[in-house]
């Protein structure tokens, strides 16, 4: 599953990363988003780029490109 399945309001834990260019998985690592990550939804553009959550205690914007590389679960809201 992949943060764009999810609707605002909705949660999810980061289970990994998948495959992608290095830069892009070092820099969501360094922004906090670890396995085992819990996040909420909180804003989806019009076409669903980008996608903004609330992780850590802090609001981030992610470009579907940059959420597509992260394989996700839902959380019972």
């Amino acid at each position: 599953m992949r943060i764009g399945d999810l609707t605002v309001g909705e949660r999810g834990r980061v289970l990994g990363l998948g495959k992608g260019e290095r830069a892009y998985r070092q820099r969501l690592l360094a922004m906090g988003l670890t396995p085992g990550t819990e996040f909420t939804v909180t804003r989806l553009a019009p076409l669903g780029d980008p996608v903004e959550i609330s992780v850590r205690g802090y609001a981030m914007s992610l470009r579907k490109d940059e959420a597509g590389m992260l394989s996700i679960e839902k959380l019972a809201t």
